[in-house]
């Protein structure tokens, strides 16, 4: 078993570290790393080589060359630099290259080199320029910090949401300080920086003066400082040459290792596994590695070729040019496997040299083992294995893997373009379409309608044909990203396949193709969606245009007609104008004449422009009405004029009967004549006005006058409900004989009401009047009909 552990390198009695090699590097670069600017991007990704930087012994007229590669050292990108110089490059979660000038712009880029979008760190920073910058992740997001030639810091913990933080000054810094920090300590960014002998933290309030617990006597200067992976370590290292370890909080010292090296290092980054106990750090000079814990001893290793340490959640990578390598601690659980003379169950197995195979064939053998681990393991494996590959190069571990999750492995795959991967790890783990496949093949059809070397309709189809019905994929979408390309045609030709109309809608508006919009809205029936496009339309055309657009549309009309009736009345009759819709016209300046005129001039001004449109549109019949209104209306001003009270709009009806109430009974009846009311309708609106006003002399001298032509029943109806028998009576004697038990009925005298009925030998009669027959009052009535039925019978 010595070829298992040859590597492995002992730190104190508890621990084992191994440094072994991931890929052998084959990217050809004719620098050394110390000559250029390195950012590589955690959980095995990218890394970012800017050459020739600024520096004095180069030509100026050299442009420099921004290089991406893959953990394996597949060229991703290559592009000559083009803007200012760059103090740091970094790169974000989501595996965008941030790009701090001296000038204090951000520039971010794409894993392919694509430029995405550029911010500012302020105003101030442009004046003083930058002479330092950190990249650091938080649980918010990717943070840039910054530090100016007026020495004081400004930092951002979210570049996705730019909020930028001017911190505390430092008390009689003149210079820069000798190492620096950010820390994040209670989900808030702070500045840990060095200035000789001291230490200073820096929050959004104060500058507070911080002291290691348990440091070394003789300090006078801080070289170097690293924070662990999960901000909850630092690492400090002095002049000289101790290496201080604690909590992050500077509340606690863990260790401190004399390395016995006074210079300074090149870098100094922690390395430590997921809950463990064990605690290193990890030391890099030109031409030494050093490891350093808790123990008296340290791990050393010699470096052939300029190296660069990259810290991760459970070890550190190495790369220089022609490897790169990962340290790590060794588990507890490959300890137990492989130290000499073990008899835990894995040795055991190991012992087999079939670990694999007896796994599987033992766990048949054993009661209620689930075997769903087992299964998940294994898959995780072989997904891990996969990745790993020289042509992928994420060099993932089991422990990052889970930590990333596999839905970002997903995206950073897509990111890379290795669509036919990702389906097949998508398929191998049966992710649900809408997570796994789908979602991938969205962001193929995305990156497809980029290949501007391809014709629209070639794309198009293509797109189709991959992606069909698929659930989850949204076309509107791959349309957007295609309008975004400047591929506007293509982008219309993904809206047809398109099912939903609420998509394609709002993208068509903002391609300017309103037109088709307003087509597609009708289609789906979705009042809203129209009236989402006619406003639209209506403020990018000219009225016009605009008025054309809707005739050759009826349903948008309609619901355009519509909207104008509540929200704009002048539009509307320029719409009734247009299409010369006289009748409607006249309609509406007859609601225009009781809505918005005041004036009695100006409402019969509005009757006759109505009147003329009735008569345009040949309808006679609202003409003439209308010309009535405006006669009524005259008189009605008329009348308030000469007899005071309110007449103005009051309907012809309510006029007489206004009139009869006020006792100008001749005026009622020549506007009766006037206006041609009917004799019955205008003896009905007498007899109700005499009868409301009580006046029964004048109503008995009424009925009088002449032959009632509504008859006298509805006297006798009127005055019992105005609860006057007394002068119901009076017109009970007078009704005609058809109606004459009713009448008797009303005023209550249902004996005579009998007797009628039964002269008249009207069963209908007799039924009614034996209906109002109660109790022993009408008692001997009842049994009068009764014998009046049955002598009809015998009959």
């Amino acid at each position: 078993m010595d070829c298992y552990t040859a590597n492995w390198n002992p730190l104190g009695d508890s621990a084992f570290y191994r440094k072994y090699e991931l890929y052998s590097m084959d990217w050809d670069l004719k620098e050394e790393l110390r000559d250029c600017l390195v950012a590589a991007a955690p959980y095995g990704g990218p890394i970012a080589l800017l050459r020739n930087p600024w520096r004095k012994e180069k030509a100026a007229s050299v442009r420099p060359v921004l290089d991406i590669y893959s953990a394996s050292g597949m060229p991703l990108a290559s592009l000559l630099w083009k803007s200012g110089p760059v103090v740091s490059l970094g790169w974000s979660a989501e595996e965008e290259l941030l790009c701090v000038q001296e000038d204090g712009a951000v520039l971010v880029y794409g894993l392919h080199g694509d430029f995405r979008r550029h911010f500012s760190m302020g105003n101030e920073v442009l004046q003083n320029r930058v002479l330092d910058a950190r990249i650091f992740h938080t649980e918010f997001g990717s943070g840039v910090a910054i530090l100016t030639g007026a020495h004081r810091f400004t930092l951002s913990a979210n570049v996705g949401d730019l909020k930028l933080r001017r911190m505390p000054e430092v008390p009689g810094l003149q210079s820069a300080p000798s190492c620096w920090t950010v820390l994040c300590q209670d989900r808030v960014a702070h500045i840990l920086l060095a200035v000789g002998p001291d230490l200073y933290l820096l929050d959004h309030a104060a500058c507070s003066a911080v002291t290691p617990p348990g440091l070394a006597p003789g300090v006078s200067s801080f070289l170097q400082m690293a924070v662990s992976f999960t901000y909850r370590h630092l690492a400090l290292f002095t002049d000289t040459g101790y290496i201080w370890m604690g909590t992050a909080s500077l509340k606690e010292k863990l260790c401190e290792f004399n390395c016995n090296i006074r210079a300074p290092p090149k870098q100094m980054v922690w390395c430590s596994r997921p809950r463990s106990k064990e605690r290193a750090v990890v030391v890099a000079w030109e031409r030494r590695l050093m490891v350093v814990g808790d123990a008296p001893e340290s791990i050393q290793f010699v470096l052939d070729e300029d190296s660069y340490l990259v810290p991760e959640l459970d070890g550190v990578r190495i790369f220089s040019r022609s490897t790169h390598e990962f340290l790590h601690e060794v588990p507890a659980a490959s300890e137990e496997i492989f130290k000499i003379a073990s008899m835990a169950p894995g040795a055991l197995l190991l012992e087999a040299q079939k670990e694999y195979e007896a796994a599987s064939f033992g766990k048949c053998f054993l009661d209620r083992f689930p075997p769903d681990s087992f299964v998940h393991m294994c898959q995780d494996l072989r997904v891990l294995n996969a990745v790993r590959d020289y042509h992928i190069g994420i060099p993932l571990t089991y422990s990052q893997y889970k930590q990333l999750t596999i839905q970002v492995l997903l995206d950073r795959l897509v990111l890379r373009r290795l669509y036919p991967l990702a389906i097949q790890i998508c398929e191998y783990l049966r992710l649900p379409e809408v997570q796994g496949v789908s979602r991938i093949l969205a962001h193929w059809a995305c990156y497809k309608v980029q290949q501007k070397d391809v014709s629209d309709e070639d794309v198009a189809r293509a797109i189709n044909q991959k992606l069909g019905d698929t659930p989850g994929v949204s076309y509107s979408d791959i349309a957007a990203r295609a309008y975004g390309c400047g591929r506007t045609e293509l982008a219309i030709k993904l809206l047809e396949y398109e099912p939903r109309s609420g998509e394609q809608v709002p993208l068509l508006l903002k391609m300017k193709r309103s037109k088709l919009a307003l087509s597609k809205a009708i289609e789906s029936g979705d009042t809203d969606l129209v009236f989402t496009v006619l406003l639209h339309l209506k403020n990018e055309l000219n009225r016009g245009d605009f008025f054309m657009t809707l005739r050759n549309q009826p349903m948008a009309l309609s619901l355009y007609r519509q909207f104008c009736k509540h929200q704009e009345l002048e539009t509307l009759k320029d719409l009734y104008n247009q299409d010369d819709n006289h009748q409607e016209l006249g309609s509406f300046h007859i609601r225009a004449s009781y809505a918005a005129e005041e004036r009695i001039e100006g409402r019969v001004a509005a009757l006759q422009t109505a009147a003329d449109a009735f008569y345009k549109a040949k309808n006679e019949f609202a003409a003439k009405a209308t010309e009535d209104q405006m006669r009524l209306l005259r008189l009605q001003r008329r009348l308030e004029d000469e007899l005071g009270g309110q007449f103005l709009d009051l309907s012809l009806h309510d006029t007489v009967t206004t009139l009869i109430l006020g006792g100008h009974n001749k005026r009622a009846e020549q506007l009766a004549r006037d206006f041609r009311i009917p004799d019955k309708r205008l003896w009905w609106l007498k007899l109700t006005a005499l009868a409301d006003l009580e006046d029964w002399e004048e109503l008995e001298k009424f009925s009088k006058s002449k032959k009632s032509p509504i008859g006298y029943l509805p006297f006798v109806e009127i005055c019992m409900k105005q609860h006057n028998k007394y002068e119901a009576k009076k017109y009970a004697s007078r009704v005609g004989p058809e109606q004459k038990v009713k009448a008797l009925l009303l005023v209550g005298d249902v004996a005579q009401a009998a007797d009628v009925a039964i002269e008249h030998r009207n069963e209908a009669e007799l039924s009614l009047v034996l209906s109002h027959c109660t109790g022993a009052t009408d008692g001997a009535t009842a049994d009068k009909i009764q014998r009046a039925r049955a002598q009809a019978q015998k009959k």
